[in-house]
């Protein structure tokens, strides 16, 4: 949830190639909405004898009123960070505004740069993952880009032996699942920076930010009442951020890289960081733009995520339920981006499922949430309330197996499927964003 309207800061905002040099060509939409499979990725940490397998999937949003608008999420995948087997980068960066693709392109490349180029990473890895964000930030302001009502949020997961450190910007998602006994939990490993955050709500009031829903804007409703309850109840009409004397930018989140005008009304680029040990009741972790959970909660995509064992298909199969559930809310999707990665082989090193460590340095903002019990809680409305069962093994030996018998691949229903079944068309997708150079 983005701009106004979307990701957009106008309401029907004019498509463009951009600077960036990545032009697409023009197809016919209908092709957009197919979602192909990558290969099966794996990359060893010597250092504690575990693997990652990992995949990744961007699914091209629906957008009808501009048709041929690009995919303005991105991400970044790149294994032995400086060389190191030991330190790997998983990104995804969801861009907003006229010139959101060129935004979220140009940070996942500049991030993953600063971090590479960084003697002190090892040493200091808060003190890096901050200065990077901030100096990214000041190099997209000074770039050819124009960021002044466009920009991108971040998630990013660096991985650096046992240890994951994740840091946040904007309202994009990372959530590990956690084996407790027979259940699995889902427990994020960030908190959406939005206006619905109190602590959030304040810093950016302080700005001088307007914190108002559209229809308080457009004088539709009380502009005095500032008790907006929690996204989930709120729909699509939560509250944005106004400058004092105009109805613009209007963005949902409180934190991104670029937005030059939403940043002098306290939109900052200052990431978020938890840090994260891991253990062998880890099972995997889920990185992804607020595309994905829009309609779906952390609970209901580890749920899916669990139920496969590969994690392509995991990747389909979110993604497509994500893509369908916008289209039964509303007239248009997201731009759907997730990477899943699977821990595989950590062995236990005394630590509990509970003896996380949560960093509470001066670098960083907040501390993870706590964990939700993915099998006692009782949601009417989630699509998803029951976990694989068949991990019992797994937290015995504490080892995972990927069973080479992949389900069928799985189609995103079309806008033209959704309203008329028989007219599916199933084309090559040629959407979404590589990896960056030098990645795998």
């Amino acid at each position: 949830m983005g701009c106004v309207h979307g990701k957009c800061c106008t309401r029907y905002p004019s498509s463009s190639d951009g600077d960036s040099g990545r032009r697409r060509e023009k197809r016919p939409y209908k092709c957009k909405h197919i979602l192909t499979q990558r290969s099966l990725e794996l990359v060893p940490v010597p250092s504690h004898n575990f693997t990652l397998q990992f995949s990744v999937l961007t699914q091209h949003g629906y957008y009808p009123e501009t048709a041929e608008r690009e995919n303005q999420d991105s991400f970044c995948i790149k294994t032995q960070l400086q060389g190191n087997p030991n330190i790997h980068f998983f990104g995804v960066f969801d861009g907003h505004g006229q010139y959101g693709a060129e935004c979220s392109n140009f940070v996942k490349d500049r991030l993953v740069e600063r971090l590479a180029n960084d003697t002190t990473l090892l040493d200091d890895p808060l003190k890096a993952y901050n200065s990077a964000f901030l100096a990214t930030n000041s190099e997209l302001h000074d770039s050819e880009i124009d960021d002044t009502m466009s920009g991108t949020t971040a998630i990013t997961v660096l991985v650096v032996g046992d240890t994951l450190y994740v840091a946040n910007v904007g309202d994009s998602r990372a959530v590990i699942a956690v084996k407790d006994g027979d259940r699995i939990l889902a427990e994020d490993l960030s908190e959406d920076q939005t206006p619905f955050r109190r602590d959030e709500y304040e810093r950016v009031k302080l700005c001088g930010a307007r914190v108002l829903s559209v229809d308080q804007v457009e004088g539709l409703k009380d502009p005095n009442n500032q008790n907006w309850g929690d996204e989930y109840s709120q729909g699509g009409d939560p509250p944005r951020l106004w400058v004092p004397d105009g109805m613009y930018p209007g963005t949902a989140f409180t934190r991104s890289v670029g937005d030059s005008i939403a940043e002098k009304i306290g939109v900052i680029a200052v990431p978020e960081i938890s840090v994260v040990r891991l253990t062998c009741n880890h099972l995997f972790f889920v990185v992804a733009s607020d595309g994905v959970f829009e309609f779906l909660s952390s609970r209901n995509v580890v749920n899916m995520a669990a139920e496969y064992a590969d994690p392509r298909d995991a990747c389909a199969a979110i993604a497509g339920e994500s893509y369908k559930l916008w289209l039964d809310n509303e007239n248009r999707t997201d731009d759907i981006t997730i990477i899943i990665v699977q821990i595989k082989g950590l062995s236990n090193s005394g630590a509990s499922a509970t003896d996380n460590e949560v960093d509470r340095g001066p670098m960083v903002m907040k501390s993870i949430k706590g964990s939700f019990d993915a099998s006692s809680v009782s949601e009417p409305e989630e699509t998803y309330g029951s976990v694989r069962t068949d991990l019992s093994d797994t937290q015995q030996s504490c080892q995972h197996s990927v069973s080479m018998n992949r389900s069928a691949a799985i189609v995103v229903p079309s806008p033209m499927m959704h309203q008329r079944p028989s007219q599916l068309d199933v084309g090559p997708y040629h959407g979404g964003c590589d990896l960056a150079p030098g990645t795998i």
